[in-house]
């Protein structure tokens, strides 16, 4: 039988504290009779941390690329255990309280996230927590991605957590700074993980240098990671408001003519101004398509339901035909509207109706360009897709990983 539980620490200068944290690793091991290593994922120290590590009987891996991220994923691929509780080693998780996530994981979790928060049973002791991670940063960056991914975490950048290593690798993680931390619980949610939570206690750290969390970069990393692996909230959402808004007032006013709210009058200006949110909007759309078909074929997301059927319905030809009919209806209202100026002899046109359907036509004319360009690029990410065939991310993962359900939020089983 393998070893059973591995405990990882990164470390970047951490000689006030590494010792304490390896001592009461190996109090956890002892206690819980079970088969262990303490290994320490070394960050390019420059103190003694290494010798410490070394000398307390703890495993050392060099990892030379920079980063939090770097040091986990390296530290988990040596891992030698099946499970890996993971800490910081400046004090401020107590590692005896790796039994919690033990238990956790023997029955089944793939991931379970430590809780400092009172919302999730967990406690911060007076001077542990800057008062701006804890009222704003965490708060704030937890309630987004709990919103954008149905996570069910209550503390998404807890430094202390436990996840099976298998699924740690199925995932594919990739993040190199502290974005690592929403990168693990963003993909056990998408890739229907059963995800855990304990209560923790995170204690002020024992260093007297400054943290290497840098709380606005870090902060920035957290957030552009979790709108960037969110296409919807990112471009779709925004996007479907945009073309509804301004699809609806350039309908109107191409339509029908002047508007009246009051004592404001909406005219071929207004016009003009819905016409490019309408476009804006309809760009943002075609953009999450492209992010999200990219994502799902690069492996940074996985696939889905409605993804593999707009891949099956929506194809090249029938986009082509839409583009074509789109542009060629804007066409001809530019070709009407030219034709009426003839008439005129190239004279001052009429801007109550003329103007009015040159606004229209050049902006289905743009909008078939944009439809007809969508396609062939859609096709081309597409290319070799097999609606049938599980996705890059999907084929890595063990069977028994994989929830049925299709959408992130019935995929995640939280208890």
């Amino acid at each position: 039988m393998g070893m059973e539980l591995t405990i990882l620490m990164p470390c970047l200068n951490e000689a006030e504290t590494l010792g304490i944290c390896i001592r009461k690793a190996r109090e956890t091991l002892d206690a819980l009779g079970v088969s262990g290593e303490i290994l320490v994922a070394d960050n390019g120290s420059t103190d003694n941390s290494r010798a410490i590590a070394e000398a307390l009987g703890a495993r050392v891996v060099e990892v030379p690329s920079k980063g939090y991220g770097s040091a986990l994923r390296s530290g988990i691929a040596s891992a030698k255990g099946q499970f890996v509780v993971i800490g910081d080693s400046d004090d401020s998780y107590d590692f005896r309280q790796s039994g919690l996530f033990l238990e956790r994981l023997r029955t089944g979790h793939d991931l379970v996230m430590g809780c400092r928060m009172p919302s999730g049973g967990g406690k911060i002791l007076p001077g542990a927590m800057p008062w701006k991670h804890r009222w704003i940063g965490n708060p704030v960056l937890t309630f987004i991605g709990r919103l954008l991914f149905k996570c069910p975490c209550h503390d998404f950048h807890c430094g202390m957590r436990g996840i099976r290593r298998e699924a740690a690798l199925a995932m594919k993680l990739r993040t190199s700074g502290m974005e690592f931390a929403s990168e693990m619980v963003v993909k056990a949610t998408l890739g229907g993980f059963r995800i855990g939570e304990v209560p923790v206690t995170l204690h002020k750290d024992g260093r007297s240098h400054p943290p290497h969390l840098r709380s606005w970069r870090d902060g920035w990393r957290h957030l552009r990671f979790l709108l960037l692996f969110s296409p919807r909230w990112l471009f779709l959402y925004p996007g479907m408001l945009f073309t509804l808004v301004g699809g609806a007032f350039f309908l109107r006013l191409w339509l029908g003519g002047p508007l009246d709210i009051g004592p404001v009058r909406l005219g071929v200006h207004t016009l003009e101004m819905a016409g490019l949110v309408l476009g804006t909007g309809w760009q943002m759309i075609l953009f999450a398509c492209f992010v999200r078909i990219f994502a799902h074929t690069q492996g940074f997301l996985p696939a889905n339901k409605t993804l593999r059927k707009a891949f099956a319905v929506f194809n090249m030809e029938r986009g082509l035909l839409s583009g074509l009919a789109v542009l060629l209806g804007g066409i001809g209202l530019l070709f009407a509207s030219t034709v009426g100026w003839a008439l005129t002899g190239f004279g001052n046109l009429d801007p109550a109706v003329t103007i009015r359907n040159v606004i229209a036509g050049h902006t289905f004319a743009a909008l078939g360009i944009q439809i007809l360009l969508f396609s062939l690029v859609f096709s081309y990410l597409g290319m070799n897709d097999d609606p049938t065939t599980p996705n890059p991310v999907e084929r890595d993962i063990p069977s028994d990983c994989l929830a049925s359900p299709t959408s992130s939020q019935g995929s995640t089983r939280h208890t």
